[in-house]
């Protein structure tokens, strides 16, 4: 077995209850540390912020670029999976808007590990994987409801999709995440029409 082979082995076992602990709480940190101070955040500062030792950091991430990756999809995969959630368990308008302002949320984490993340997600079919997820979320939400969509028949969950990004981008590059929140609030007015 080659070393490449030996680290994909050992990341498909289950990990033991307390050290799937220390990696969410890793993981969770590193998002706030990477949107707050960029991809050139020491790994010692994410290990001690979290409350573990940074040989615990390197054992289940030996670079800060595969810390970098398993951020970046663990927060795909929550955003994603927050959206049946919400739409479970708020009015269809107060999910939609919810489900948003995470959006703007991962975004900042995004942006701050940018750089990092050119060099590791490389392949377009994975950028196209995530947007495709989180498209399919949008959708779920838009047509979640009783009796049926919450928003404009001609609502479509690529274009609510971009018009994120297009905020975010603005709120990241004014660092201004109260204007996030007044852009979604236009945005909602016209998606759902309140």
């Amino acid at each position: 077995m080659t070393g490449t082979e030996g680290n994909a082995a050992r990341q498909r076992r289950p990990l033991r209850a307390d050290a799937q602990r220390n990696e969410d709480r890793l993981l969770e940190t590193a998002a706030a540390v990477f949107a707050r101070e960029g991809a050139g955040a020491s790994v010692k500062d994410i290990a001690r912020e979290a409350g573990v030792g940074v040989g615990t950091l390197y054992r289940r991430f030996p670079s800060k670029e595969l810390l970098v990756e398993a951020v970046y999809r663990q927060e795909v995969r929550r955003l994603c999976e927050a959206a049946p959630h919400l739409a479970a368990t708020l009015p269809p308008v107060e999910a939609l808007r919810t489900w948003m302002e995470r959006f703007i949320d991962f975004m900042a984490a995004k942006s701050g590990m940018a750089d990092a993340l050119r060099v590791v997600l490389t392949d377009d079919s994975e950028r196209l994987q995530t947007r495709a997820l989180l498209a399919g979320a949008i959708d779920h939400l838009l047509s979640s409801g009783e009796g049926g969509s919450a928003a404009r028949p001609e609502a479509d969950a690529q274009d609510v999709l971009m018009a994120l990004g297009g905020i975010s981008l603005m709120a990241v590059g004014e660092d201004r995440r109260d204007l996030a929140t007044r852009l979604i609030d236009l945005l909602l007015r016209g998606v759902v029409g309140s």
